[in-house]
């Protein structure tokens, strides 16, 4: 499909993926790995596509979410890169995951007890990784758990241990004393499990964490929403290339006659003689409805030398399943009559910003884009 015959046009920038990959990589202390946060479908932006992109600038420790993405993406990458399933496994599953080579992210004593059981071959069993709670109190080891386990150095060794992990809790937001008790926890577990397994490697490090200096740069970084252009120091000017651009068909323009209230609820009323572009793009396409109001749009515009221009435009009224509406009334006559299409997302027009405008992240954002649009890879 393309735009003239009625969807929109969803842009993804492989090469700017790749950059903001150098990028993070360049900012790690020597010694340390980058790796990449591949999960959810390369943060719906299509992993087929970025993992090789991916993979052509040197990432090889590759980390996603569930089994199912751990073989997928196994089939698309060569031999030699690491695969870790951030949400581990659940039991009966260990026989797949070893069969794709696969590290699972195992989170107690029974999941090391199990998966010993389950895949050992003469007393060690395949390689795993353990994720320990420092802070973020989600999926993790506790404490005094990870305390019981080092005094178990018998378990340790046959469990095959090769990366041990925590998560950042408030890693954009660096003066947060939440980071510095996260790193002391974590730099104290990592050097206690280094006495009785030499060979594990230690990764802590998320997209905002490599910004917040090398001690938390640790052995292997995983970033991730920086990957795709979402800044990883709010607050600041965003060192990441954007990556996505949204460009949709607008299906009429028009101008209304009188006070009139637009979209569902009558939340908002176009004063008379404005002009509005309906476009194709709701809420079924990741238009997120709690932007109704408050999103922006680039009016695109065809200038007469064969280039375009861009004319930032308010969205009026509520986003619906299809279609949401944009007032263009500060556009001239000319310019209206040129008038090609509306960008949602590009360079200036960040996931970032359209974010903020939903009172949600930019992650969500990129994960909901729909796959309606036809998308360009460049």
């Amino acid at each position: 499909m393309t735009l003239e015959e009625g969807e929109g046009l969803l842009t993804i920038d492989l090469a700017a993926v790749a950059e903001n990959y150098c990028a993070l990589r360049a900012r790690l202390r020597n010694g340390s790995r980058c790796g990449a946060v591949v999960k959810a479908n390369a943060y719906g932006l299509g992993v087929e596509h970025v993992a090789p992109a991916l993979y052509a600038v040197g990432c090889r420790d590759f980390f996603v979410a569930t089994l199912a993405e751990g073989q997928a993406l196994r089939k698309l990458l060569p031999d030699d890169v690491r695969i870790t399933l951030l949400t581990g496994l659940r039991s009966g599953q260990e026989a797949t995951c070893v069969r794709a080579r696969l590290i699972p992210l195992l989170v107690s004593t029974a999941q090391l007890q199990r998966w010993i059981a389950e895949t050992s071959v003469d007393g060690l069993a395949a390689p795993c990784a353990l994720k320990l709670d420092t802070g973020m109190t989600r999926l993790g080891m506790g404490q005094g758990e990870f305390a019981c386990l080092l005094s178990q150095p018998e378990l340790l060794h046959a469990a095959n241990l090769c990366l041990l992990v925590s998560h950042l809790a408030c890693a954009d937001e660096p003066e947060h004393p939440q980071n510095r008790h996260q790193l002391e926890c974590f730099a104290r577990a990592s050097e206690a499990l280094r006495t009785v397994c030499p060979q594990v490697e230690s990764s802590f490090a998320n997209s905002s964490g490599i910004c917040l200096g090398e001690e938390y740069h640790f052995d292997v970084a995983r970033p991730g929403s920086a990957l795709y252009g979402i800044n990883p120091s709010p607050g600041q000017k965003n060192p990441m290339r954007p990556v996505v651009k949204l460009r949709v068909p607008i299906l009429q323009l028009r101008q209304v006659d009188g006070d009139v209230p637009v979209g569902y609820g009558a939340t908002q009323m176009a004063p008379s003689g404005s002009w509005l572009a309906v476009v194709r793009g709701g809420y079924a396409d990741g238009v997120l409805r709690a932007q109704s109001g408050r999103g922006r749009g680039a009016a695109v515009v065809a200038e007469p030398d064969g280039c375009e221009s861009r004319i930032v435009v308010p969205m009026i009224g509520r986003v619906s399943m299809d279609t949401s509406v944009f007032d263009v009334s500060a556009l001239n006559d000319s310019q209206r009559g040129r008038l090609q299409a509306i960008e949602m997302l590009n360079d200036e027009l960040t996931v970032d910003e359209m974010g903020a405008a939903a009172g949600t992240i930019g992650y969500e954002i990129l994960t909901s884009l729909g796959h309606r649009y036809c998308r360009r890879y460049c």
